[in-house]
């Protein structure tokens, strides 16, 4: 069996990554995690769309960079993940981070989720950063398809 990763744009345009390359790294992310990544959805939207799938899937009445839908089976992952490029912006911004790899950050936050590793319980939090800078050592060169640019 394969991985498959689908990247979508829904209202926005499609991030400038290289996405063979980032579908490598986030295999080698699952592995590392003793996980096997198999089909992923990948949705990159707007506020207004993510603060919908919030209210409409899980009650929230708040904008969210990330949003994880886990249909994993055993070691294998898989999901739908939702980001909102307009609040990994601003965030990037607000933390005086580079937006790339702060959208990075974001990509793996959702596969680490998916692995199992939490952040909204006492200590959690510091689990998933450390599993996201762990992930981002791992960042092969020329990610960033800047050809375009």
């Amino acid at each position: 069996m394969t991985t498959a990763i689908e990247w979508i744009a829904s209202g926005v345009e499609l991030p400038r990554l290289d996405y063979q390359q980032l579908e490598h790294w986030l295999a080698q992310v699952a592995a590392s995690h003793n996980r096997i990544l198999r089909t992923l959805t990948y949705v990159f939207c707007n506020d207004e769309e993510i603060l919908t799938v919030n209210r409409r899937f899980l009650n929230h009445d708040y904008y969210t960079d990330i949003i994880t839908f886990d249909t994993c089976t055993g070691r294998l992952l898989r999901g739908d993940v939702y980001i909102s490029l307009d609040t990994v912006a601003s965030n990037a911004e607000g933390l005086g981070q580079d937006g790339r790899r702060e959208l990075l950050r974001v990509i793996v936050h959702g596969v680490l989720h998916l692995c199992g590793i939490n952040d909204k319980g006492p200590g959690e939090r510091e689990i998933m950063e450390a599993a996201e800078d762990a992930a981002l050592a791992l960042l092969p060169e020329g990610i960033f398809n800047d050809s375009e640019q």
